[in-house]
């Protein structure tokens, strides 16, 4: 069963993120989370170290799930913002040469004017591949309106 196709996006800004993958992650962190809290609260045997080290595992593994969460690009009418696992980078349209989206790619890539590449990784085919296909050329769009060169999403 396919989705209806979605009209083009026209307002800015806009934000394209993996929906599905961000709420499985974060749906995962709180369980896991509050399965560790579960556990170091019900065994009778901890110590109180012991316990908060329950604890703290379940944080972590929140804090990497909540980082893997992360990743998200938003189009605004001066440029592209696009926010991977640690970084953050301000685009404007002119520097976007072409959005790649090729067959097998964990996400987009961007490449830009002064010859290198940058992941885009808030669009990304894993899950939710027909939204990244719409994102992907959502973007490529924007790009070629707001002044960049050329562009290809498959």
């Amino acid at each position: 069963m396919s989705a209806a196709p979605q009209p083009p996006v026209t307002g800015l800004p806009v934000t394209f993120r993996p929906t599905r993958t961000r709420v499985v992650l974060l749906t995962v962190g709180i369980a896991q989370l509050a399965v560790l809290t579960a556990i170091a609260l019900a065994l009778p045997k901890l110590s109180g170290g012991e316990r908060i080290s329950f604890a703290l595992t379940g944080v972590l593994v929140l804090a990497v799930l909540l980082l893997l969460s992360r990743p998200k690009v938003v189009a605004r009418q001066e440029g592209v913002t696009v926010v991977n696992l640690t970084a953050k980078r301000e685009l404007a349209w002119a520097q976007i040469i072409r959005v790649n989206l090729r067959a097998g790619d964990p996400w987009v890539h961007l490449d830009l004017a002064d010859g290198t590449s940058l992941p885009a990784m808030g669009i990304q085919p894993g899950i939710g591949r027909e939204q990244a296909l719409r994102d992907a050329r959502a973007l490529r769009d924007l790009a070629e309106k707001h002044g960049a060169v050329e562009h290809t999403a498959r």
